[in-house]
């Protein structure tokens, strides 16, 4: 699936760099979760009950989150960069 046909499901975006570099600049509606967090608020993402998409600055750190939170049984996708996100993000 598309970013844009995750969005129309409802997804929620979340951010998994830090707080500062989310403060830099962030995707509209996003959640900032920075990955140190991720297994201590498993039971957060489990109450979203849409699927998570997860980006960051690269993709390293939303890739590195979405394998732990798939094995809790959490719907989530690696969305990549945050900057390319807020682009498919504008575009729907």
């Amino acid at each position: 699936m598309t970013i844009e046909q995750l969005l129309s499901q409802g997804a929620k975006i979340v951010d998994a760099r830090t707080p500062a570099e989310f403060m830099g600049g962030n995707v509209p509606g996003s959640i900032n979760i920075p990955l140190n967090e991720v297994p201590q608020r498993v039971d957060e993402f489990k109450s979203m009950e849409v699927p998570v998409l997860l980006c960051c600055l690269s993709g390293g750190r939303s890739e590195q989150a979405t394998g732990f939170l798939q094995a809790q049984g959490i719907e989530c996708y690696n969305v990549g960069g945050w900057m390319s996100v807020n682009a498919a993000v504008s575009q729907s």
